[in-house]
């Protein structure tokens, strides 16, 4: 059974960094992307941001030029820089896979609070 073990996150104060990580347990022949969604207290779980497995990275309007995501063969990081109160929100790795399905990680709290 595939496991995603994420690490990293926790509290920060605006305009710091952050840096979290998620590791793929399975085979990865089959991944089509991997990424990172969030979902901010009382809101809808959204996407931060992907990389597919070609490499090509999308990003949402509000982390652009701030957070960067990237692969290493079964791990995906996401380097989270000049952060915001509004970047607050449990993160959570997903990877898709070819024929529609998806694996999700457990969730880690990240809280950018002064």
């Amino acid at each position: 059974q595939v496991q995603l073990v994420e690490s990293g996150g926790g509290l920060v104060q605006p305009g710091g960094s952050l840096r979290r990580s998620c590791t793929h347990s399975g085979s990865t022949s089959n991944i089509v992307r991997m990424g990172w969604y969030r979902q901010p207290p009382g809101k809808q779980r959204e996407l931060v941001a992907t990389v597919a497995s070609r490499g090509r990275t999308t990003y949402a309007d509000s982390v652009k030029d701030r957070f960067t995501i990237s692969r290493d063969y079964n791990t995906v990081s996401l380097q989270m820089n000049s952060l915001k109160p509004d970047d607050t929100a449990v993160y959570y790795c997903n990877v898709e896979y070819w024929g529609g399905t998806a694996s999700w990680g457990q969730g880690t709290q990240v809280t950018v609070s002064s």
